[in-house]
């Protein structure tokens, strides 16, 4: 089951291992986070008080080395490479800006490519369109849309056509930038386009 809150904040359960990627206002207790990846450490994908409520006795927290001196428990990943943690294995890939300085190359910042029950999903994190982002095939696709600090609606889908996902879900809009409704716009520009789309209904705490 997949679950978005806010923002880019997502949690995934395949019934044996729960992840979480870049929580964010979270509210409940929950305290089953197998895993907690972190893109980047802005207020809004690194936020300490939503980590204490997923955290467990054995969860662990992978982060890039912009938090490499956190006080938490954690693995540090680099872009662009690959790890297995035994239960687990994914891919870094780099995510940064092109056209605007919100997220420089060099800070080192990741997207995640995660296999997970001959599933691929790639949480992109905060990216315009890279180089290194054409290069990723995945079934599911966690995509930024809310420009600004981002790709806008219209990068987004010129990216879906060109790297063809199964599935998709939009994220980064509907809470700080970008209003709700952009969801059912980008979904709308690719109604011609065989892939599924996948759109929070609410402002938060939606499943798919």
């Amino acid at each position: 089951m997949i679950k978005v809150f806010r923002q880019s904040s997502i949690r995934i359960d395949d019934g044996n291992m729960v992840l979480y990627f870049d929580p964010y206002k979270i509210e409940e207790e929950y305290r089953d986070a197998d895993y907690i990846f972190i893109t980047h450490e802005h207020y809004d994908h690194y936020d300490t008080t939503s980590i204490k409520k997923l955290l467990k006795d054995n969860t662990k927290l992978i982060v890039p080395e912009c938090l490499k001196d956190i006080d938490f428990p954690k693995i540090v990943v680099k872009p662009n490479s690959t790890y297995n943690l035994g239960n687990l294995s994914f891919d870094t890939i780099c995510s940064y800006n092109t056209n605007k300085n919100y997220h420089p190359k060099e800070k080192g910042y990741v997207g995640y490519l995660v296999n997970l029950n001959n599933k691929t999903y790639y949480i992109m994190g905060d990216t315009d369109v890279t180089l290194e982002s054409l290069k990723v095939k995945s079934d599911y696709l966690f995509i930024p849309i809310g420009g600004t600090f981002t790709m806008n609606i219209d990068e987004a889908v010129d990216y879906v056509k060109k790297v063809k996902p199964l599935k998709i879900i939009p994220i980064h809009y509907g809470s700080i930038v970008g209003d709700i409704t952009l969801g059912e716009e980008f979904k709308n520009k690719l109604s011609d386009y065989d892939v599924e789309v996948l759109i929070k209904e609410e402002k938060e705490n939606d499943k798919y």
